[in-house]
């Protein structure tokens, strides 16, 4: 944690570009708030998943992941483990569990997922 003394932030959600992430398909990320908006200690991070969209498994050996689906359903696998998660659900993923995503109905999927900021994020694709 700083101790220096921050300056608060406020910005637009729809801001932040959306890149396309990475060994995906049909799924963008934006940051939302993170170290370039001087935001010491977390990052927060916009998913989205076109209708189709997926995000193949992987897993972060020191990151855990906390989220929240703002809309639609997917479905989300942890550890192998199929559930449906919907518009209104909170997820906490701790480190080392291995997860993948995917939109199978006819409308987008967004949610916010929020990581500590570290020096050693790393994915691990399976």
């Amino acid at each position: 944690m700083t101790t220096e003394k921050l300056s608060p932030v406020i910005r637009s959600i729809d801001e932040p570009p959306a890149a396309a992430v990475e060994r995906s398909s049909g799924a963008t990320i934006q940051v939302l708030l993170g170290p370039e908006d001087g935001v010491p200690n977390f990052i927060t991070r916009r998913f989205t998943l076109e209708p189709g969209g997926r995000i193949p498994e992987h897993r972060h050996p020191s990151i855990e992941h906390e989220q929240l689906m703002l809309e639609g359903e997917m479905h989300l696998r942890l550890d192998g483990q199929l559930k449906i998660v919907r518009a209104g659900d909170c997820i906490f993923i701790p480190q080392r569990v291995a997860h993948s995503y995917e939109n199978q109905g006819k409308s987008r999927v967004r949610f916010l997922c929020i990581i500590p900021r570290s020096s050693d994020y790393e994915t691990e694709w399976l």
